[in-house]
């Protein structure tokens, strides 16, 4: 059996394509044309080069598929032109469900994200059975991501065998990107960490994450969300975390979110002037107004998922970005690397 594995040069995507090689899958990934495979590089892989928006090429890497993990997306918090994102995250994903609908298929799990499930009201703590509106997601990746998962529910409903998992922030080794969580943790080791707003993120070990996605395939119900997620954690205690993993100091200063707001529109003018990625997103400072916690205790009863240690996490994370160079030695001594065990194919 072949399984299809799209995004498998991101974040979640390489860790997936590691855990099926693993297990002896025969994996086929599914990576656009210039795309850089560093994630992958050495894995067993048949790799298939296309583009989501090119139904043709779609396609193409379906033949002789049974089963496939649909990881892509475009997971920015600023775009020049946002329709990209929607290009990418609700054409891209309508386009592979229309040419699933002809195949024979065993299983499709549908990477979404926990932002479908965390809208603007949390009285309680959300979970899978949380409604929420278009209207509540804030910022063109969150809306783009609630109307492909709205698309992948009503083909479920159509009977197409989809299981959806909302993975919440994943954290730890090979974020080549980085993701903009990863990027965060880079300024705070790089000492460009000065301060930061009220806000909190649910953290989970990345691997655990693909292991979950497995998870699902095998046991996950057709048509249903598990979110995937480990502790709930203000951003200030990430960053005491951080420092007591490095040595570095946290920042002291909680910006108020109207001066955070100021901030934020001041670096998107600069970003335009100067035709680059501005530093602090406005989408990502209305974000930070809401604490994304959740519940993953579904996954946990359903599915057998388990999220390990943030600390021993966040450590290994660090880690990884000072052995490849994203950021300088630290302060305290990381706890010595345990041995790798080698790759068999």
């Amino acid at each position: 059996m072949t399984t299809l594995v799209t995004g498998a040069n991101g974040f979640i995507g390489s860790h997936i394509s590691r855990l099926l090689v693993a297990q002896r899958d025969r994996v086929r990934v599914f990576v656009r044309p210039h795309s850089r495979l560093t994630a992958i590089d050495g894995l067993p892989v048949e790799i298939c080069r296309g583009d989501l928006r090119d139904p043709s090429s779609i396609v193409d890497a379906l033949r002789g598929v049974r089963r496939i993990f649909h990881v892509a997306a475009d997971y920015r918090l600023w775009a020049r032109d946002p329709q990209t994102i929607y290009d990418t995250n609700v054409v891209g994903t309508r386009n592979l469900l229309e040419a699933c609908h002809h195949m024979d298929l065993e299983r499709l799990v549908y990477t979404s994200s926990v932002a479908t499930i965390v809208g603007t009201s949390t009285d309680t703590l959300p979970d899978e059975s949380t409604c929420r509106a278009l209207g509540e997601m804030v910022g063109h990746y969150k809306r783009s991501k609630f109307i492909a998962e709205q698309e992948v529910l009503a083909a479920a409903r159509d009977g197409l065998p989809v299981v959806v998992v909302n993975p919440t922030t994943p954290v730890g080794p090979g974020d080549w990107k980085p993701t903009p969580t990863g990027r965060m943790i880079v300024d705070f080791l790089c000492g460009r960490m000065l301060a930061y707003v009220e806000t909190g993120l649910n953290l989970v070990p990345v691997q655990d994450v693909a292991a979950g996605h497995l998870a699902a395939a095998e046991r996950g119900v057709i048509g249903e969300r598990y979110i995937l997620g480990g502790s709930n954690m203000r951003l200030k205690e990430i960053f005491e975390l951080l420092a007591s993993i490095t040595g570095r100091p946290a920042p002291r200063v909680r910006l108020p979110h109207a001066v955070a707001m100021a901030v934020g529109c001041g670096s998107e003018l600069v970003a335009r002037a100067l035709h680059r990625e501005p530093v602090v997103p406005l989408d990502g400072v209305r974000m930070a107004r809401h604490h994304m916690f959740v519940s993953s205790s579904k996954a946990a009863r359903e599915l057998g998922f388990a999220a390990g240690s943030i600390d021993a996490a966040l450590e290994e994370s660090v880690r990884w970005y000072v052995d490849h160079r994203y950021a300088p030695e630290p302060r305290r001594r990381l706890t010595p690397r345990p041995p790798v065990p080698q790759q068999t194919a």
